[in-house]
């Protein structure tokens, strides 16, 4: 939250506001005029943000779209330019405890994954995915050291009959790991093949190659773009992408390294364990830039 720096009146733009817990606090931060527009592909979530956002008002504009339609949803919403733009991405924890959702092996449900009501389900996905496309997600996605092997096996099985539950999909690439590697890893040997269904499924790193762009153009100069990643391949976009900005001398990155949860954050909430945090401050175009940094320079003497 210190990296966005909240200040009165700022509009923060979130392009996955999930449950409402970070909007709320950047509501309570940017005092009775500040602003947020809040996007999620997710109904059921947004809901729930609704519910929890509803003491703030007409301060917020909730919208049920992915985070590519940024744009558009901010140029609907008469709001703009934005001071702070968040983006805390991956899969939230409401979606992954619930079993209706397929995200989870922990209890059986049907193998959906999709985090909105549009494309194809992870179902449907393992059985229509060319063998070596689904090899390059496994490893690409997921890491997986046997994902030639798991592959081919699911393919083969999906083409016969299709899973259609978490446990069921679990449960035969258990049994593809070597006997003598299992019970040697803490997490389960499905864990990795779930993590790259589900962003194959949502088109994760796509959607965020197209939303950075678009995120960048929607602050104004001196605003701060934010994001929080749980995947190699979402930081290494995100650090690129911010790379770049500091190459083009349109953007400052705030932080070199990406900053991880403490010892503490992990323990009070595990799933913080894989998160980075990247930001960067956005720079005003040239003709500008001495008279921004000359209020800058007053409003920090002030």
């Amino acid at each position: 939250m210190s990296l966005a720096n909240p200040t009165t009146n700022d509009l923060t733009v979130e392009t996955m506001v999930g449950a409402g817990g970070h909007s709320a606090e950047f509501l309570r931060r940017t005092g009775p005029q500040g602003r947020l527009l809040g996007l999620d592909r997710d109904p059921a979530i947004l809901e729930v943000a609704r519910g929890a956002l509803e003491p703030f008002g007409e301060r917020v504009k909730l919208v049920e779209a992915e985070s590519g339609a940024l744009r558009d949803a901010l140029g609907r919403s008469q709001w703009g330019p934005a001071q702070i733009l968040f983006m805390d991405l991956g899969v939230s924890s409401l979606q992954l405890d619930d079993s209706r959702r397929g995200f989870s092996f922990s209890k059986d449900g049907p193998l959906d994954m999709r985090m909105g009501r549009k494309g194809v389900t992870a179902s449907e996905w393992l059985a229509t995915t060319p063998c070596a496309e689904m090899e390059r997600a496994f490893r690409t996605y997921g890491d997986e050291p046997f994902a030639r092997r798991i592959a081919a096996e699911v393919s083969e099985r999906a083409e016969k009959r299709r899973f259609s539950t978490t446990s069921e999909l679990a449960t035969f690439i258990a049994e593809l790991v070597p006997h003598r590697l299992r019970g040697r890893s803490p997490i389960h040997p499905a864990t990795r093949v779930f993590q790259a269904i589900r962003i194959a499924v949502n088109d994760e790193l796509g959607l965020l190659e197209r939303t950075l762009p678009q995120a960048w153009e929607a602050l104004a100069p001196g605003g701060r773009l934010v994001v929080i990643s749980f995947h190699s391949g979402e930081d290494r976009i995100v650090k690129e992408f911010m790379r770049g900005l500091q190459q083009e001398a349109t953007g400052t990155r705030l932080v070199k390294k990406p900053i991880k949860a403490g010892d503490e954050e992990v323990a009070r909430n595990p799933r913080s364990r894989s998160a980075c945090l990247r930001a960067a401050l956005k720079s005003p175009p040239p003709d500008r830039r001495r008279h921004w940094e000359r209020d800058r320079e007053e409003d920090e003497d002030a």
